[in-house]
This record gives structure tokens, sequence and C-alpha cells, in this order.
């Protein structure tokens, strides 16, 4: 709950009559605030708690809070009013961040954003109320303020730090850095029945102004023991009871809700850390949101295949969003008129899993066309060169259309062709085409040719040295080691093959070998949908042949 500043100012204001009933012990407040959730932290803003032993042992009733809140400061601000009431001295230490427009100043809760000057918030504490209640203990009363550096200036009227005060008549004011108010709180302030005067005028970092007499005892004696205010024993039933609470929660509102119950709790730290962790991720609510969607590995591959459909590049589609895949879906996001948080909520999903059903039936449609006007082309070059059967024409019909229609049946020609020439050779050639054909490499069917430039089977010779080096060409290799990368089990090979046959792209028998017959099909397959024509799978042929399976195409 946040509460307006004007019934923190208040309460002070209305403290004369309060403080003119009855006498009381002495009273001090000590603020330090280090963990700020928004302004960042205070180095040593909480320095200045532990100074509340040394006052609790000269007879102070001390209100101490680390890290406060509006609402807890509120509630401690009430407190030490009371206990101020006809208190001999008052002592009041504020450690941390402030603020002035010049005139004013205020000090700024732990919870505190940037300010405005018409709208300070509850989570701005006004120097003025503080320093009205000290006034009513005249040369009794010390404000030590530990002002963290910064010049920060949230709007037009206000900036970091502090501006002139109006001090009472009785009031000392002492001003430096967190760590100087520490040291000079937890010393000099805490010693009994000492000079302060002296030690003032002397304390490093701080700089002193309003009442500063020549000579001061401001402290009295050591309480003794039994006149010590007794502390309350911390509840660490509760304490863990109410973290475990908190953690579950895992809520900005839960771990203050922890702070404001044990503020020098046993994970006070740990709970000032998971704060500042939850408001430093940004879109920390969109995860949750995916989280609570718990996708299989499995739904994510699809989320991740239909990304990639639609050209949003995932790095991978292997199951799990890594940065690739939060890049794509921001990116989507984006296209999409979609708060750009790398999370998707099941209406993304579905938008999402639309258009990628949308798109591959798009592909499949445009690659039927193609494969029909393909086919037209290939069936009236086949008219013009190999319907013939003569060899140069078979070979020129491979040479444009090595996964053609009619592929098999000008290889199997081919072949009768060849085995009459070899019928016809003469013995000594057949002998070495036999050599070269049976070593099948470039080199033997180099020798070949150069041992029989007129040789009966000169051409068969230069093709097959052609197709050899092809085959070990790096683009080659490279898509053969981009398939053995994707790591293909033989079920999954199985399934390309069936897919492949399922398009009436022959690719032979589906039995998870890919021979030539395989090679030739993906080839038809690439090229009828525009892709990489390499024979050999990749992650974008996967991806196609597996939404076409989808889809049903």
């Amino acid at each position: 709950m946040r509460l307006p500043i004007a019934p923190i100012v208040a309460l002070i204001v209305a403290a004369p009559a309060a403080l003119a009933q009855e006498d009381g012990t002495d009273a001090a407040l000590i603020f330090g605030n280090e963990y700020y959730e928004v302004l960042g932290r205070t180095p040593n803003g909480a320095s200045v708690i532990p100074a509340q032993e040394g006052l609790r042992a000269l007879g102070f009733e001390v209100t101490a809070l680390p890290n406060g809140r509006a609402d807890a400061t509120a509630d401690a601000l009430r407190s030490w009013q009371a206990d101020a009431a006809g208190a001999q001295r008052l002592v009041a230490v504020m450690a941390g961040r402030f603020m002035t427009d010049g005139e004013r100043s205020w000090y700024l809760t732990a919870e505190a954003e940037e300010p405005r000057l018409l709208s300070p918030g509850a989570q701005a504490i006004d120097l003025a109320g503080v320093l009205r209640l000290l006034a009513e203990a005249p040369g009794e009363s010390i404000l030590l303020l530990g002002v963290a550096e910064g010049d920060e200036r949230y709007d037009s009227w206000l900036r970091a730090g502090l501006g002139p005060l109006d001090i009472p008549q009785g009031v000392t004011v002492l001003t430096g850095s967190p760590q100087a108010a520490a040291a000079f709180a937890g010393g000099a302030l805490s010693q009994p029945q000492v000079d302060l005067a002296p030690l003032i005028a002397q304390a490093q970092g701080l700089e002193a102004s309003g009442y500063l007499p020549a000579s001061r005892v401001f402290m009295p004696a050591e309480a003794a023991q039994d006149e010590a205010p007794e502390q309350p024993q911390a509840d660490t039933e509760a304490d863990e009871t109410l973290w475990q609470g908190a953690t579950a929660l895992d809520t900005v509102e839960g771990y203050r809700d922890y702070l404001r119950r044990f503020p020098n709790g046993q994970q006070a730290e740990a709970a000032e850390e998971a704060i500042a962790a939850i408001l430093a991720e940004p879109n920390r609510d969109a995860r949750l949101a995916e989280e609570g969607l718990e996708l299989s590995r499995d739904r994510q591959r699809e989320i991740q295949r239909s990304l990639s459909l639609l050209d949003y590049d995932t790095r991978g589609i292997d199951g799990i969003f890594g940065s690739g895949t939060r890049q794509a879906i921001t990116n989507w996001q984006q296209q999409n008129g979609f708060p750009q948080t790398s999370y998707l909520t099941p209406e993304q999903i579905s938008r999402l899993e639309a258009q990628a059903a949308r798109r591959s039936a798009e592909l499949e449609a445009r690659a039927e066309q193609q494969r029909r006007e393909a086919e037209q082309l290939d069936r009236a070059y086949w008219d013009e060169t190999g319907s013939a059967g003569d060899e140069p024409g078979l070979r020129a019909y491979l040479e444009r259309y090595p996964d053609g229609l009619f592929a098999e049946t000008a290889a199997d020609r081919l072949s009768m062709i060849e085995e009459e020439k070899r019928q016809a050779a003469e013995a000594q050639d057949r002998a070495a085409w036999d050599r070269a054909r049976e070593a099948d490499a470039i080199a033997g069917y180099e020798d070949y040719l150069n041992s029989y430039q007129n040789g009966a089977f000169r051409a068969e010779a230069q093709s097959r040295i052609q197709a050899l080096q092809q085959a070990s060409s790096d683009e080659a290799q490279s898509a053969q080691a981009t398939e053995t990368a994707l790591g293909l089990n033989p079920l999954t090979r199985r399934l390309v093959e069936a897919r492949l046959d399922g398009l009436n792209l022959e690719p032979g028998g589906v039995d998870g070998v890919f021979d030539e017959n395989t090679r030739r099909a993906l080839r038809r397959f690439q090229t009828d949908r525009e892709l990489e024509v390499t024979g050999y799978l990749n992650e974008q042929t996967v991806v196609r042949l597996l939404a076409d399976a989808i889809t049903g195409q």
C-alpha cells in the first residue's frame, strides 16, 4: 500500500501537542537506505543502523529501519513520535538519497521512483516535518544526515541532494556522506557524557550548522544494565514462515511485505537482492506466463518450424528456445503488432501456427505449379533430344536434366549403347575400359583416354571424369557434411524416403539407405521448391518436407 505524503508530514507537524504531555526517555530515529529499487544502490547507506546499539546503551528508545519502504517508514515515524513525547533528548539519523527543489528537501524511501515536483508521492519524506519535531527539544536535539553522492535531475525543478534547510532554534544539523554519518553516529554520538562541541568540529567529512555552542555535554551517562530498554526477541519461526511465503510468490510485493515485517530479518539482504533482480529483468511477467504454458520440447520444435517457414531464423530446430529463437519470436512479434517480449502467449502461438499453415499451403501450391511447368519443359526437351534414342541426344538430355522425368530411361539406353560398344570394341580396348570402370577413378579414366584417344568408350570416360569431379567438389562435400550433422536415425531416413515416394519423386526402396535414387528424388524436390539443389538434406529441406507432410500436400 502506498501512503500519500500529506499524512506523514502531518504526523510530524502534529507533534507539539504530544510532546507536552509527560516526561519520558530519550528518543532516537535511525533511517538507513542502501538498496533503492529503482534509483540504484547507495554504498554504505545502511551503515548507520548499527549505531542503534550504542544509543540504546545510553537509555534511548530507538526506532531503527534499514531500507524502509513508504509504509514501513510511516510506521517508524509514528513510533518515534510516540517515543518523543516528553523526551529530553531527540536524535534523528537519516542516510541515503535526498532530493531538493532549491528550497525544500526530502528524504527518499527505498522504493522511490524518479519523483516530480507536483507529485513527490509517498516515497518522499519532507525534512521540514522532521526539523519541526526536533525543535520541541531546543538545545537537546541533533539531526545527522548521510547524503548519497549524485547530481541527477528528476525534472526541471528537482535534483538529487540537499537544499538550504530552515533550521529551528536549538537544533543541530550535521551533514556529510553516509560513511561519515555512520562513523559519527557509532562513535562520538554514542559516547556518554562527552563534550560534543570539539568532536563535531573535528569530525571528518561532516559539516555542522544550526545550534553550535562552544561546549556541549549532550549524552547522559551510560544506562544501567537493568535500565536499558529491552529489545524484542526475534521471532525466527515467523521470519522463516513469511520468507517461505515470499519466495513462493516470488513477487516484489511479497518481498516488500517480508521486509516490512522483518527489516532486520535473517533473509533481509536476500529479499533486497530478489527485488532488485525482479525489477531488473525485462518482460518477467511474459516469461512466467510462457513458462506456465509448459510447452514440451516437441511443441517447441513445432513453433520453431513455423517460424522458419515464415522466414524467421531460429538458428536451429531443436526444441530449445535459445537466443536465436527468442530473436526470431521478437521479430515476428514486431511484424505482427505484439509487444516485443520474445515470449509467446496462447493467442500468439495460435496466430503463428495459422500463418505457418497458410504459408506452407502457398509454398506447396507454388511448388506444384513450378513442377508442372518444369515437367512440360522436361518433356519438350526429351522430345527434341533423347526420344530418338541416339547417344548424343541421350547425353544432351541427361546433361540438362540429370534428375528429369526420363533420366532413368536415358541412363538405361546409354547402358545398352555402352554394352553394344563393348561387344564391338577390340579386346584390348575393352579390357582397358573394364579396368578403368572397375577402378572408377579419375586417374584410371584419364589413363584410358591417353592410351585410347579414339577408344570406343571415350565419351563414357569423359562423362565419368566430369561426374567424379563434380561429386568431389567442395560444395558436394559441404552438403554431405551438413546432412551428416543432422544426425538422422534410420527411422527418420525412412520417413524422408516415404515422403519423397508419396510425392511421386521415385526415391527407390523405403529402406533408410540413401542411394543414387534417393539423391535424385531429393534434387527433384529441391528444384521444385526453389531450394538449394544438392541432393542432400539440410535444415531448410527437412523443414519443407515435414511441413508438406503436415499439410498433406
